[in-house]
């Protein structure tokens, strides 16, 4: 019996309700460049993109909260993440609304999340945890309030011009300069242990 329960451990793990809203996280990356189109799109775009940022909060809460917590979770939870921005980024600068030298802080936010990524791969073989800080926590809930912000402006403005659009503008370069920061440390945590080893 013991056995039993033993095999069936990693699919009950596997589908905990903190595990089960990352899948969903996951899932409303492609779905959030499948429905961004005209008239309706930034509707259903910005509904998405909001209802996923709002699960980035709950899995990780309920997963401590109900002692949840799993491998599987740590290592779904920021690609989920991951995808989700770059999805965002990409919809935005092909629709306009990140243009000129916005893009430079896309890119580099992007970068970021594919160094920092990579990083944390490095360290995971090392069996060395680099935590999440809570201005790397800040910078992500700055990054998802511009994105969101961005993503339905044209459709309450009405224009690609606005207070609305401003805002999401100066929050997501203020995401962009935090993330240098939040990069170099991660960065400066993984070379210590790159010199070490």
């Amino acid at each position: 019996m013991e056995a039993q329960n033993a095999a069936r451990t990693p699919h009950i793990q596997a589908f905990t309700i903190p595990n089960v809203l990352t899948y969903g996280r996951i899932a409303a990356a492609p779905l959030l460049g499948a429905f961004f189109i005209p008239e309706i799109g930034p509707w259903i775009a910005f509904v998405i993109f909001v209802a996923a940022s709002v699960t980035d909060y709950f899995d990780g809460y309920l997963a401590r909260i109900w002692e949840q917590q799993s491998a599987l979770g740590r290592m779904l939870d920021p690609i989920a993440d991951k995808l989700l921005v770059a999805v965002a980024i990409l919809i935005l600068v092909a629709d306009g609304m990140l243009a000129g030298w916005t893009i430079w802080a896309a890119i580099n936010i992007l970068m970021r999340e594919i160094l920092v990524s990579g990083l944390r791969e490095f360290l995971a073989e090392l069996r060395v945890s680099v935590p999440v800080t809570k201005l790397a926590k800040w910078k992500t809930t700055m990054q998802l309030f511009a994105i969101a912000a961005l993503l339905i402006a044209p459709a309450i403005q009405g224009a690609k011009s606005g207070i609305i659009i401003d805002l999401g503008l100066a929050f997501f370069w203020l995401a962009a300069i935090v993330t240098l920061y939040t990069g170099y440390d991660y960065f400066r945590a993984g070379l210590k242990h790159l010199v070490d080893e």
